[in-house]
């Protein structure tokens, strides 16, 4: 069973339909509602699990209801929280998401900002026979520990560069990049994700961005390379982005190549959208591997 470190946030995520998302103050009826776990690191261990995997979640949380209900939603999924860090009097990351009909979604996010930073904790002598890792940059010192015993233990690692402000040392860190285009705009500067991926060549890492239904695009060596979104039928984009990275380390770790990694990675985010919830909508592998068969070229 390939082996998948994700390290970053978990959160309880409280998701509303509505009919459209808020552009002010009032009052806002949803029509459905689910209370799912969420978080980038989170969401792609339990990926991982559902895909067939071995996750190990490294998160910290308070020691709260909130964490005890986070804890236990991804046991259920059978992601391993063994050295999950539980901080005395602290607070558990806890959002509210609505989501529209045509899957867009409004994040309303709170982590608890005296979380311990310490990172002395972390197993990392347990950990050195995994097959690939993977980060989210929300605790940048957690993040640069595991990448850098990555690199040591020489396997992959994935870097989700999901937002502005990701730490520069984190992509040098990382073997694999893969940036939102809201992230890549931030990080290089420009609008352009083609121009922006060259503007990050600064690193031997192997670079890609996601950008919605637009699909994705990578660097093969100087030439920028695009992959189309898989066509599908889109209800929630929540998780959907956590999910393609959870699935893309998993693919590296099995030893398949970048880009049939990424392929693998896009088909299982899109069957994810397909279903409302954030990460209940997951696939399993045998859904995946037949939605990719049906989509030979």
């Amino acid at each position: 069973m390939t082996s998948v470190v994700c390290l970053g946030i978990a959160v309880q995520d409280m998701v509303f339909a509505v009919d459209e998302l808020p552009s002010g103050g009032g009052k806002v009826l949803a029509s459905d509602l689910a209370e799912v776990g969420g978080g980038c690191a989170a969401n792609a261990a339990a990926a991982v699990a559902r895909l067939g995997g071995r996750a190990v979640l490294l998160t910290r949380l308070g020691d709260d209801r909130t964490g005890d209900a986070i804890v236990s939603d991804l046991e259920a999924l059978g992601v391993d929280l063994t050295d999950t860090l539980r901080a005395t009097g602290r607070r558990s990351p806890l959002s509210a998401v609505l989501v529209d009909p045509r899957g867009e979604r409004l994040v309303v996010n709170h982590a608890d900002p005296d979380m311990p930073d310490a990172t002395d904790w972390l197993p990392l002598d347990r950990l050195n026979r995994a097959d690939a890792v993977l980060v989210d940059p929300r605790w940048p010192d957690g993040a640069a520990t595991l990448l850098q015993a990555a690199r040591e233990w020489n396997i992959p690692s994935v870097l989700d560069a999901d937002r502005a402000g990701v730490d520069p040392l984190l992509v040098k860190l990382a073997s694999h990049v893969v940036f939102s285009a809201d992230g890549l705009r931030a990080h290089a500067g420009t609008e352009n994700l083609g121009r922006g991926l060259a503007a990050a060549q600064g690193t031997a890492a192997f670079l890609a961005v996601t950008d919605g239904d637009r699909g994705l695009y990578w660097l093969d060596g100087t030439t920028v390379r695009h992959l189309p979104a898989f066509a599908v039928d889109v209800i929630d984009t929540l998780a959907a982005g956590d999910v393609f990275h959870g699935a893309f380390a998993l693919a590296l770790g099995e030893g398949q190549a970048a880009t049939d990694a990424l392929r693998f990675a896009s088909a299982t985010a899109a069957l994810k959208c397909t279903h409302f919830g954030g990460r209940a909508g997951i696939p399993d592998r045998a859904a995946v591997d037949r939605f990719l068969e049906e989509r030979k070229t």
